[in-house]
């Protein structure tokens, strides 16, 4: 009897053992319920996110994200220009020459006030016009490219760039005897792989940061404003001696001899782009 009540107390007491083993174990105190769950949350359901982690899709699309002008500006800062050296210097560009219409009348003006500018040339004009296009060039004016047909450049190909940059090229050479260094975008829109091209090949790309907008035919005082008002030293101001069917740029042939006097009392000094810029004329 007293055998079996010993073993029956034996039972108890290891079931007593194993009931606090399995609570001290498997149940967590109240402070600890927090992280033991936590901690057993599927590892899927953590976010880690630092400052310098962002999604995969978002880094890829920024890297293939073409560059802005100011952008390529920056990056290509020795090939890419749109004003000078801050000194007392201006340059008067013209854009979409030999146009018989317009551009005898910009260079009579130029010619009355000792001036010397910049002309761009479009290269379709200049093969029907050579004769104009020497004018220019026998004048002291300096000759750049400005494509063959007036594309936009952003927009095309880098073999169309280079077949519309040479073509004119050539035609330049042929009638004023030298290949232009300076090119100007029509619109003044280009893509980076057009600026690397040019940059390999010589070039100089030229904007502007002063635009008198008379290609909207504009009268003369506001083609006037709208240059006095932007214009500062190392300024380059775009400005049109052709232009398309039904242009009119009466307010820029009238405005230049008082933008010329008004810029000249200003001490002011008129200069070409290769003279502004420090670079030659021709590759």
């Amino acid at each position: 009897m007293f055998g079996t009540v010993k073993k029956r107390w034996k039972a108890a007491g290891a079931a007593l053992i194993l009931k606090a083993l399995f609570f001290f174990v498997v149940c967590p105190a109240p402070g600890e319920a927090s992280s033991l769950m936590l901690s057993a949350k599927p590892s899927s359901t953590k976010i880690m996110k630092t400052d310098d982690t962002k999604p995969a899709a978002v880094t890829a699309e920024k890297s293939t994200k073409p560059l802005n002008l100011g952008e390529l500006r920056r990056k290509y800062s020795e090939t890419f220009k749109f004003r000078g050296p801050e000194v007392k210097q201006v340059a008067l560009t013209f854009d979409d020459v030999p146009d018989p219409r317009f551009t005898p009348q910009v260079l009579d003006a130029l010619r009355k006030e000792g001036v010397k500018a910049t002309f761009f040339v479009v290269g379709h004009r200049a093969k029907k016009n050579p004769n104009l296009l020497r004018k220019i060039h026998q004048e002291g004016h300096i000759i750049g490219n400005h494509s063959y047909s007036h594309p936009q450049f952003k927009n095309r190909s880098l073999k169309q760039f280079r077949t519309e940059i040479l073509r004119t090229e050539k035609i330049i050479a042929n009638i004023v005897g030298y290949r232009p260094k300076l090119i100007r975008p029509p619109y003044g829109e280009i893509n980076e792989e057009q600026v690397k091209w040019a940059k390999k090949n010589g070039y100089t790309i030229v904007n502007w940061n002063v635009d008198s907008l008379d290609w909207k035919g504009l009268d003369a005082e506001k083609v006037k404003q709208n240059v006095l008002q932007a214009v500062g030293p190392g300024s380059i101001v775009l400005q049109h001696a052709g232009g398309g069917t039904g242009s009119d740029l009466s307010g820029t042939i009238q405005a230049l001899p008082e933008i010329i006097h008004t810029l000249k009392a200003r001490g002011y000094h008129f200069v070409t782009l290769p003279e502004l810029l420090h670079i030659s004329k021709s590759k």
